[in-house]
């Protein structure tokens, strides 16, 4: 099954370019997986940047894709469970599963509800530079859950 990991913006911090990298690489032992960005919206009401953001993200997402979207409003998983979750799309025949980090101010209704599930990484919040490095540290860490490595205590 491909992997794919879309966000909105460009990753400012080079920390978090080398941490993008680093658990890239390690996923891409397990999986085919491809990181697209769409173009942050800026200078217009909340509403209109989501609605915008979230059509350039749409744009991204294969029509048989399972979309996963990160958000805060979202259902909390264990890292066992987001194995599960992975290892059952994948035995299921699902081509391609997507994760989705959408900007500053979310996702637009109409994007969420096309979701097929929505998470949660945490109920803390993070920014979104760094919850790029999160979301792909816990996809490395399920595919070694997966794969009954001993990275996961």
């Amino acid at each position: 099954m491909k992997l794919k990991v879309l966000w909105v913006g460009r990753t400012q911090e080079e920390w978090v370019r080398r941490g993008i990298d680093e658990y890239a690489g390690r996923i891409r032992r397990y999986a085919p997986l491809e990181i697209a960005e769409a173009r942050e919206e800026k200078g217009a009401a909340a509403e209109a940047m989501r609605a915008r953001e979230c059509e350039r993200l749409e744009k991204l997402v294969p029509k048989n894709a399972r979309l996963v979207l990160l958000d805060e409003r979202g259902d909390g998983m264990t890292s066992p469970q987001l194995a599960a979750f992975i290892a059952k799309c994948r035995d299921s025949a699902v081509p391609e599963m997507v994760f989705a980090i959408g900007g500053a101010y979310g996702f637009a209704d109409n994007f969420r509800s096309r979701a097929d599930r929505v998470l949660a990484l945490s109920q803390l919040t993070f920014t979104h530079q760094m919850v790029r490095v999160i979301l792909l540290e816990q996809i490395y860490r399920a595919h070694t859950i997966i794969n009954g490595e001993p990275y996961h205590h």
